[in-house]
């Protein structure tokens, strides 16, 4: 990015779907669903996995009342996929 880019550029706004969807891509690269973009090479971490996953789980206990439908909705998916991906992982490497 050049000094011109970087001056032009404006960040997206923070929102708690970003914050969210962000915490879960992690995830899915720590599980191995898409490459590491620091490294390119697909790699499998299920510590770092469950860490990420337990994180969304403590937000959405202490976010509870506090989210529109939307947002609940959003974190409730991405938990139920993310968990599960996490036990299929979890029984390959058994």
């Amino acid at each position: 990015m050049t000094m011109e880019e970087k001056k032009d550029f404006v960040p997206p706004k923070p929102d708690f779907n970003f914050f969210i969807t962000t915490l879960s891509l992690q995830a899915s690269i720590s599980l191995g669903q898409m490459p590491n973009p620091s490294t390119n090479k697909t790699e499998v971490d299920l510590m770092q996995a469950k860490f990420i996953i337990d994180t969304l789980d403590m937000l959405k206990e202490k976010t509870s009342g506090n989210l529109n439908s939307d947002e609940s909705k959003l974190l409730d998916n991405l938990l139920y996929e993310l968990k599960n991906a996490y036990l299929e992982k979890d029984r390959e490497v058994k």
